[in-house]
């Protein structure tokens, strides 16, 4: 295949390979885990990263500009508004401890709960796809769909099960459109994510697969609950270069089993995620070739962490 017949995304890297010291964009956004989208965001909109172009207008960067990403994800983290960052990177380092007292996520949550209860889902499509342009999916996830997620779960008024059965079929509707969306132009071989136990739909399994994509890897999602009995002999049909396996209740003694069993019979990198594995963890932990992340942010992590040592062929 010529360079010309590649896909635009890698013929930028192609350009970009030879130049040492010098990242790509999409390089960038698995390094950082700012999406290309947002990172353009922050660029046109607040001047929070300025990259260098390549004499076709491709985007360069380099640590420096990656150090100030960090810095800036150090803020969004307090709580601070992005359009505010600017000013506050010149003038003092971030710190974890406190958030500032006018944090952008408790209107974002309120908004998107009126949405909600509205059942408009146009309303709640635009307030997701402005987030998510200018705010990275792991902050996203921790701050605003999470929080949102509890607080639908504790409303005890009328009407709030279709008001929740409504936000849970729109947010895994949105969310399986981004993760098919990357998948359709990812290569290599996929990683896999199912679901082992919980409600047929599982906010929590589709927001590890979104924050995924971060990966690079293609993906596929079976939403479950998955018998472990009947996807062990299917792996090699699937043949996935890792398995995220998600457990919003704690496992059955027969699934503790079949899971040791797979865990010990397989090469690639084995994770377990969600509330279900919190009430386990001394049981899990013991099992050789098992991660464990309570959350889809860490599911992430660990994802990033398992990609960088022992990435898939493809």
């Amino acid at each position: 295949m010529s360079e010309e017949q590649l896909p635009t995304s890698l013929r930028d890297e192609s350009e970009t390979a030879a130049e040492p010291g010098w990242l790509p964009i999409r390089e960038v956004a698995r390094r950082t885990g700012v999406n290309p989208v947002t990172l353009r965001a922050w660029e046109r909109r607040y001047g929070l990263i300025l990259p260098r172009r390549t004499p076709k207008g491709h985007r360069l960067y380099n640590d420096g500009h990656v150090a100030r990403i960090h810095a800036v994800l150090a803020w969004l983290k307090r709580g601070v508004a992005v359009g505010q960052v600017r000013d506050l990177l010149d003038r003092k380092p971030p710190s974890d401890a406190g958030t500032t007292p006018d944090s952008p996520w408790q209107v974002l949550q309120a908004e998107l709960l009126a949405a909600t209860e509205a059942l408009a889902s146009r309303r709640l499509d635009a307030l997701f796809d402005q987030a998510s342009s200018l705010y990275p999916a792991p902050l996203l996830c921790e701050r605003l769909f999470q929080p949102l997620l509890d607080e639908l779960k504790r409303h005890e008024r009328a009407g709030v099960g279709l008001e929740r059965s409504f936000f849970l079929s729109w947010l895994r509707s949105r969310l399986a459109a981004r993760v098919q969306q990357h998948s359709r132009q990812s290569g290599g071989r996929p990683l896999l994510l199912a679901g082992l136990a919980g409600q047929p739909i599982e906010p929590d399994l589709w927001l590890c697969a979104w924050l995924a994509t971060a990966t690079g890897r293609p993906l596929e999602v079976l939403d479950g609950p998955v018998s472990l009995a009947e996807l062990e002999p299917a792996l090699p049909r699937l043949a996935p270069c890792g398995l995220l396996l998600h457990a919003a209740q704690p496992l059955t003694a027969a699934q503790l089993r079949q899971l040791e069993c797979l865990a010990s019979g397989n090469a690639f990198p084995l994770l377990l995620a969600g509330p279900g594995t919190l009430v386990q963890w001394e049981t899990l932990a013991r099992l050789p070739g098992l991660s464990l992340a309570e959350n889809p942010p860490a599911a992430l992590r660990l994802l990033q962490e398992l990609h960088g040592k022992a990435p898939c062929a493809n």
